[in-house]
């Protein structure tokens, strides 16, 4: 029975090492998984005051701190989290990190828009945009989910959309989702962080009030071959406009400054003032 017993305890230390492994190896390599609800931003350790304040779990570079935590909801899909604005019926930010391997998927679009159902509470549907004029703006592209039916599905929920001016969203704002792609080719992998900004806001539409926002912002980040990182940020009014990306650029520090968000928060404080106060369109591949 001793022997028994001591193969039981050494099994069990086994299993117990192995569990431990397989956890930091997800942890490490950034495994995606299914859908999950954070709630507010409770516990992130923001490292300029030293207080929680957004889920632990939320290490991802791309993901940000929003310095208004009011209606705010956290909500991790398979391929992007976001945070929702239970006031606006509108995402607060959209971040995601995209890889060259996830941009060969043969996938159609869902073209199917319906609301989120990890969001309880009152959020937009598809017949607050019918006849609004407004189109359904995506912050995390379709075209970016390609290689994932769970994850084409999901960028359809209508807390990943915003009420966006049609020129925008057919124009500059689609060139950008477009260069982003080429760039995650190039870096073979890129982090993203987008959403709405608002000031005093353009309206709303339907039923359910979904707020029209002023206008719309988009940062990247990557790491270049040397093992530096390089950024930039993106801001375009919620309006008609045919200039060229170059116009809308700026660095991050400015954009952080325009829309009330610390970005990249999780990058390392050793690089991420150096990172985030300049930009180069080279970097981007970005002339026009």
């Amino acid at each position: 029975m001793a022997e028994k017993d001591k193969e039981k305890k050494k099994a069990g230390t086994l299993s117990g090492i192995l569990f431990i492994l397989i956890a930091l190896a997800g942890t490490y390599f950034g495994f995606k998984g299914g859908s999950s609800v954070t709630g507010d931003n409770s516990m992130f350790l923001d490292r300029k005051s030293g207080q929680e304040t957004v889920s632990k779990q939320l290490r991802g570079l791309e993901i940000p701190y929003h310095l208004d935590k009011e209606n705010s909801v956290i909500v991790e899909h398979m391929a992007y989290t976001l945070s929702y604005n239970e006031k606006h019926r509108i995402p607060n930010w959209v971040a995601y990190e995209l890889q060259d391997s996830e941009l060969y998927g043969d996938l159609d679009r869902a073209d199917k828009f319906t609301p989120d159902p990890l969001v309880k509470g009152r959020q937009a549907y598809d017949s607050d945009y019918v006849g609004s004029g407004w189109d359904r703006g995506h912050m995390a592209p379709s075209g970016d989910m390609k290689w994932s039916s769970q994850a084409m599905r999901e960028c359809y929920y209508l807390t990943n959309v915003c009420p966006q001016n049609h020129n925008l969203n057919a124009g500059a704002w689609n060139d950008l989702e477009k260069q982003t792609r080429y760039e995650a080719r190039y870096y073979k992998k890129i982090w993203i962080v987008c959403g709405p900004y608002i000031d005093r806001g353009l309206g709303t539409i339907g039923s359910n009030k979904v707020l029209i926002p002023d206008g719309f912002f988009k940062a990247l980040l990557a790491r270049k071959k040397d093992g530096s990182y390089t950024s930039v940020g993106f801001y375009f009014p919620n309006k008609a406009g045919t200039r060229p990306l170059r116009d809308y650029a700026m660095t991050v520090n400015d954009l952080e400054r325009k829309v009330g968000m610390d970005l990249f928060y999780n990058l390392d404080d050793s690089v991420q003032e150096a990172v985030e106060d300049t930009y180069s369109l080279r970097d981007w591949r970005i002339e026009k």
